[in-house]
């Protein structure tokens, strides 16, 4: 089962920082969120979900930002989990709404990422990095992803 989120594409700003914890807007992690278009991606992710009964799946940008994130810096499950549970721009960047202490899920949830995005979904997000890599001088360089299995 899927719930599609009301606002996935949520800004930098309304991102809940504990007191006293300052976060640079201009982050590689901060740009390449809101390069990405999350929601139309979540279109196509929601309809891998047909039925209405059984646990609720992760939202598409955890999903897939985790995977992005793994694969740009080979990190094993566990280690992603672990950095992303201590990295604030890794929780914006999976679209967490604020900074949190836990890890959003467990290592094992990465299998069924993994399983459950494409490749093509990948491929898709790559070709609308890398066209529109020229919109804004400040992009960061397309990602070129695979995905384990």
């Amino acid at each position: 089962m899927y719930k599609p989120i009301d606002k996935l594409q949520h800004s930098f700003l309304d991102f809940n920082q504990p007191m006293g914890l300052h976060m640079n807007p201009d982050n590689r992690w901060i740009k390449l969120a809101d390069q990405i278009p999350w929601d139309e991606f979540e279109v196509k992710y929601a309809k891998l979900f047909p039925s209405d009964t059984g646990n609720v799946a992760m939202p598409l940008r955890t999903a897939l930002g985790a995977l992005i994130i793994q694969t740009k810096f080979q990190y094993s499950d566990r280690e992603l989990v672990e950095q992303i549970a201590e990295n604030p721009y890794l929780q914006y960047f999976i679209g967490l709404p604020g900074y949190q202490e836990e890890a959003p899920f467990d290592a094992s949830t990465l299998v069924l990422f993994r399983k459950r995005i494409s490749a093509e979904m990948l491929m898709e997000a790559n070709e609308y990095l890398l066209a529109h890599k020229d919109d804004d001088n400040n992009t960061p360089p397309p990602i070129f992803w695979k995905l384990r299995r």
